[in-house]
């Protein structure tokens, strides 16, 4: 396994023990004891002989037996001289809690420079600095400085805040949740988010795998082995900074980047890792994962003794990617046997308040035998007549049962609260909302999807690479950063785009006789490298139909232009081919810092700013992406058509967005890339307007 020496090693030093009680080289030691760890303890402390009853070293030179793992507590600068001595004595794992480092500004980050390239050299791995230390429940090893030991279990944690691993450790003994590791990241010098995943990927005491991150270094590396890991077990993060205000945070507490909010969540999508939006979520998200079976479909029942809370969670099914199973009349007419009239027979179930725990029996053994029904929640609210821990037993005895599984939410506190102990003990997660445990379940069933999914092919599609990189050489020598309206089309039409007839006209004669030869109707737009958003300043004019029309037009373009950009340089006018009877979307590329090529699709023209319909995904994609994206946008019914309108050429649509894809890998120099409007019709696409930004050098 990556990283053993890190999780079970036969003995550990710890540089910076401490005799006072309270420092963190002291609750080091005392960890290691308590817990009882079996290997060897060697504390370092060069003004001691003994620490809690360890012989003490004045150095690592001075230790005679073979150290697996160093712990180093120690002033920032001695760090360094540490690590040094780790590789003399080939010590190739350290847990470098001390801070002082990137977190504090460009002196700490210089310190931290130097720390990752002394490790690299004398062959040590590093967690931290800056760190909590690390949990292994399972080779019983507490070298962390925090209070208490999770109990034994399947979750393995890892968190690139320390105090968050501090709180959550002290919620889970709490709760009395099982853990196989617990690992505080810090700064990331060396061991990143990417080494847990591989190695808790491989921990065969892992089931699940948690994260808390507030940024990601290498991005296409983490895609890589999230979609691998993924496969094999569940990925939860919670990703925080997602807001400017958050990324603030995170950029004065870890000294990360935080990237942009499209791009994790394109790459956690890409990836299978499921997203948790609160810390309640994620752990909601990890029990379920770790006891119950995955749904085989999106297909589920609702059980409840109460209308409001079942209505509620009809409602959250209803605004998520399960659904509200529709019972058969086999179904139905088996409940009915045993329900009151009063009864709700059609989906929620609801078996009433004056419910027994029997009718709760009958009743899950009806819709757990049901073929249309993956999945069961539960809904308890506790009324007088319920037995709360009986129909507990009832829940785990069908639970034990079936492959199907079972949520619950036993609603309120104090009168549950011996029901939902006895589910706990059996694996059975509870909620205290209803919507809670659909959330749940959606997240299940994403999972289930995604295991049942291929992962993405890319093939790369032909283009004339040669012109573009021509086109692209003579901006940079002109020192130009946003191409022209011609070099653009020049660019598209080397990927394959179809593009409508233009012509350039510099004078009114000139746009009359382009509008003749391509035919009306046309446009006309301002042709400008200094004007990005043409429509901004009125330069376009649509459905010019005659000459004296496409003179006004011209004129008028010119007017408003001069009015608001009078230092701008005019190249002319283009006078396009009017495309009509095509639905206007838009594609395009940014690259972000962490990820790489963010491609984006959405609805076009001149609202995608207001209505912001789009999705995004991070290039080499495949054509299942390119039709994820697509089917993603909330408009999505526009283009497959409504009221008896045709369908538009979704192929069309994949085929533009895999040569952008294409375009933003081929050439790393293009920072964005933008198709607005790209016209799709019932066959066929037309790239009718386009902008390309290529880097400063």
């Amino acid at each position: 396994m990556l990283l053993r020496k890190l999780f079970n090693p036969e003995s550990v030093a710890i540089v910076g023990a401490s005799t006072h009680e309270g420092k963190i080289g002291h609750i080091l030691v005392k960890n290691l004891l308590t817990y009882d760890y079996p290997g060897k303890i060697f504390p370092i402390n060069p003004k001691a002989s003994e620490i809690l009853g360890l012989k003490a070293y004045s150095s690592l030179k001075n230790i005679p037996e073979r150290v697996d793992l160093a712990i180093i507590a120690v002033k920032p600068v001695d760090v360094l001289e540490t690590i040094k001595i780790c590789g003399e004595k080939n010590i190739e794992a350290a847990i470098v809690i001390s801070a002082g480092f990137k977190e504090t500004g460009p002196k700490g980050a210089k310190l931290e420079q130097e720390l990752k390239k002394l490790a690299k050299e004398n062959g040590v791995r590093i967690l931290g600095p800056n760190c909590l230390g690390l949990i292994d429940t399972h080779s019983k090893l507490n070298a962390s400085f925090a209070t208490g030991m999770p109990e034994q279990g399947e979750i393995g944690f890892f968190s690139q805040s320390g105090a968050m691993c501090v709180a959550i450790l002290d919620w889970v003994l709490g709760e009395k949740i099982g853990f196989s590791k617990f690992i505080s990241l810090g700064n990331k010098t060396d061991i990143s988010e990417i080494d847990m995943l591989i190695a808790l990927g491989e921990d065969k005491n892992t089931k699940v795998i948690l994260g808390y991150l507030e940024g990601i270094e290498n991005g296409p590396a983490f895609i890589q082995v999230a979609q691998e890991v993924s496969k094999k077990k569940p990925i939860v993060i919670i990703k925080a900074g997602v807001t400017s205000a958050g990324a603030k945070a995170v950029s004065s507490h870890t000294g990360s980047l935080a990237g942009s909010e499209s791009a994790y969540q394109a790459a956690f999508k890409q990836s299978g890792v499921i997203r948790a939006k609160t810390i309640n979520e994620l752990f909601n998200y990890a029990l379920a994962f770790v006891n119950q079976p995955l749904p085989k479909g999106p297909r589920v029942a609702i059980l409840t003794n109460s209308g409001g809370p079942g209505i509620v969670a009809a409602d959250a099914c209803d605004q998520s990617a399960l659904q509200l199973v529709r019972l058969n009349s086999e179904t139905a007419e088996k409940l009915r046997s045993f329900l009151p009239p009063v009864a709700s027979f059609v989906n929620p179930i609801d078996i009433i308040g004056d419910a027994h725990f029997d009718r709760y029996d009958q009743a899950l053994k009806v819709l757990l035998g049901a073929s249309n029904v993956d999945a069961v929640i539960v809904i308890l609210t506790p009324t007088a007549t319920i037995e709360i821990k009986e129909t507990a037993k009832v829940v785990v005895k069908h639970a034990q049962k079936t492959n199907k599984p079972i949520l619950c939410s036993f609603m309120g506190k104090m009168q549950v609260e011996k029901g939902v102990r006895y589910l706990k003990k059996y694996g059975i997660p509870n909620y205290l909302c209803p919507e809670d445990a659909v959330r749940v379940l959606e997240k299940m069933w994403q999972r289930q999807h995604w295991l049942s999914q291929p992962l993405s092919t890319y093939f790369q599609i032909q283009a004339d690479r040669a012109r573009v990189r021509y086109l692209l050489e003579m901006a940079k020598r002109q020192g130009r950063f946003h191409l022209t309206e011609t070099e653009a089309r020049e660019i598209l039409k080397a990927y394959g785009f179809s593009l409508p007839q233009t012509r350039l006209a510099r004078t009114k004669e000139d746009a009359v006789e382009a509008a003749k030869n391509i035919g009306f109707p046309v446009v006309l737009k301002i042709v400008s490298p200094d004007i990005s958003h043409k429509t901004d300043v009125g330069g376009v004019i649509l459905k010019l139909e005659t000459p004296q029309a496409v003179k006004e037009a011209f004129t008028e373009i010119m007017l408003r232009v001069k009015e608001k950009f009078p230092k701008a340089a005019i190249y002319g006018i283009s006078v396009q081919e009017m495309i009509q009877g095509a639905k206007e979307t838009i594609i395009g590329f940014t690259r972000d810092p962490q990820f790489g090529p963010l491609l984006m699709f959405g609805l076009g023209g001149i609202y995608v700013e207001i209505l912001k319909d789009v999705s995004f995904r991070i290039a080499p994609i495949g054509k299942r992406e390119a039709l994820e994206m697509i089917r993603e946008i909330k408009t999505y019914p526009l283009l497959r058509g409504i009221r008896g309108e045709p369908p538009t050429d979704v192929s069309a649509l994949v085929e533009g967005i895999l040569a952008l894809n294409q375009m933003a890998l081929d050439f790393p120099e293009i920072i964005e890339a933008e198709i607005n409007p790209f016209l799709v019709r019932t066959k066929g696409s037309t790239a009718v307007d386009a902008r390309l930004t290529i880097k400063k050098e």
